[in-house]
């Protein structure tokens, strides 16, 4: 992890490389420990800088964090809404955000192991930042949920209540995914296909649902 110097690489690019080289370091480190056991010092040599030279780069360790949250999320939601985006029956559309998820949790699975285990951490700043992220998922479905016919004289506080249950088994599933469960055998296709059919059980339900508000 330690970083040399590149031949012709800029002030700017080597800023970033060094940055880069933090994040990674970190999701090293955070494979073994909380977030708020994270050690500076540790990080800074795991690098190859002092430890005043982190400060180049980020202003706390919880700014740090507040950057794995944005880059552990960012992607996913990206591709999550191209999948929204395209025109499929609700089966294949489950099937489809399952299969993103999946893809994603295996490409980046030091970002979700972060996020798994500081969801409820004791970083209340980190917390947060999840739960805003999570809430940004939330609302985005709302949004085209309402867009639906079928419950198109739905009221918020009924999408809402949807969008949630869809995003809270996302979240359950992804730490599955990502847990040392998750290596057993057959467990890992074990828990895709229990979230594909309890994804489809969501939208039954929601096909016979008799909608609180309008």
């Amino acid at each position: 992890m330690s970083i040399e110097g590149v031949a012709g690489e800029s002030r700017a690019e080597r800023k970033e490389r060094t940055r880069r080289a933090i994040l990674d370091a970190a999701l090293d480190q955070l494979a073994e420990t909380s977030f708020d056991s994270l050690s500076l010092r540790q990080l800074a040599k795991a690098v190859g800088i002092v430890p005043t030279g982190f400060y180049r780069h980020f202003a706390t360790l919880e700014e740090l964090g507040l950057a794995l949250v944005e880059e552990s999320f960012g992607t996913l939601r990206e591709l999550i809404r191209e999948v929204r985006r395209s025109d499929l029956v609700p089966d294949l559309l489950i099937d489809r955000s399952v299969e993103v998820l999946a893809e994603q949790l295996d490409a980046h699975t030091a970002h979700y192991r972060f996020i798994a285990r500081e969801r409820y951490g004791g970083s209340a700043v980190i917390r947060d930042a999840i739960r805003h992220e999570l809430g940004l998922f939330e609302r985005e479905l709302v949004t085209d949920l309402a867009r639906m016919p079928e419950i198109a004289h739905w009221g918020a506080a009924d999408l809402h209540v949807l969008a949630s249950l869809f995003v809270d088994l996302m979240v359950s599933a992804s730490g599955e995914l990502v847990g040392p469960r998750a290596e057993q055998p057959g467990r890992r296709r074990e828990v895709i296909e229990t979230l594909r059919n309890q994804g489809r059980m969501i939208v039954v339900g929601a096909a016979g649902w008799q909608p609180l508000s309008s």
